[in-house]
């Protein structure tokens, strides 16, 4: 697994350029997926009146949040990487621990040490994302993946925003359930599904080295629109320290180079 980028002493201007601009698109991004998700929550939650007529528009909005919330957890996942902002740890872990407490109430360093945990040991016994003794089974495999990471902590940060809004702020509870409760159920379903089962589950195309990841055929706006990117699993395997945004570019010079 790839870690962390720095800047040594002696690399090379042309190197520390990359990582800047590197570092201001991955900012840049991630401010406007953060800015929209929480644009749409103080909208869905405190404004939005849900009636049958609005309904379907509603049904937008939590389609759009679930896909939000996905890239909430990979901007973090970046940030467990040192891809956001390469060589500012202090950054990365900020970031990434705001979001992922902010997507599920999530541990930073639980899940961050599960995750290198899953590419040291990928499709293989001990790896936290896999499940064994259901390789291939989506449901059971699924059902094992969030006993494993939506814990106590999980439940009761979600118990405590759903308690808040409803008892103490006064919103509506069909509100919180289809446009908070749903959204974020589904983006764990997307991300399980684009994300681990899909790359890693064992069928009989095998995989095509130690990394047991596969990538998905998808083009750009598919691949972004499923799991920003996160669907180029191999590539993310082989370059860790590539950003979401950048994993098309590895994944085309990876098809003219017939791998």
């Amino acid at each position: 697994m790839a870690s962390s980028p720095t800047y040594p002493a002696n690399s090379r201007p042309a190197h520390r350029s990359a990582y800047r601009r590197q570092a201001v698109i991955g900012l840049a991004l991630a401010a406007a997926v953060v800015a929209a998700w929480l644009s749409i929550h103080v909208f869905a939650m405190f404004i939005f009146e849900l009636t049958w007529t609005s309904l379907p528009f509603a049904l937008l909005l939590a389609a759009v949040q679930c896909w939000l919330s996905v890239g909430l957890f990979i901007i973090s996942h970046d940030a467990m990487h040192g891809s956001l902002v390469p060589g500012a740890k202090r950054i990365n872990s900020a970031i990434g621990a705001a979001l992922l407490f902010l997507y599920a109430g999530f541990s930073w360093k639980r899940m961050r040490s599960a995750h290198f945990d899953h590419h040291r040991l990928a499709g293989k016994p001990g790896d936290p994302d896999f499940d064994e003794d259901n390789p291939s089974h989506f449901w059971r495999w699924y059902g094992t993946f969030l006993k494993r990471y939506f814990g106590k902590q999980s439940m009761l940060f979600v118990s405590s925003v759903v308690a808040i809004y409803w008892l103490a702020l006064n919103v509506p509870v069909q509100n919180i359930v289809l446009l908070y409760g749903l959204p974020a159920i589904a983006s764990s379903m997307q991300l399980f599904y684009f994300g681990t089962y899909r790359p890693h589950r064992h069928d009989e195309d095998g995989f095509a080295d130690r990394h047991n990841a596969r990538s998905e055929s998808f083009g750009s706006f598919a691949s972004l629109a499923s799991c920003f990117h996160f669907g180029y699993h191999h590539e993310h395997h082989c370059r860790a320290d590539t950003p979401w945004w950048a994993l098309p570019r590895i994944r085309r010079e990876n098809m003219q180079k017939g791998r």
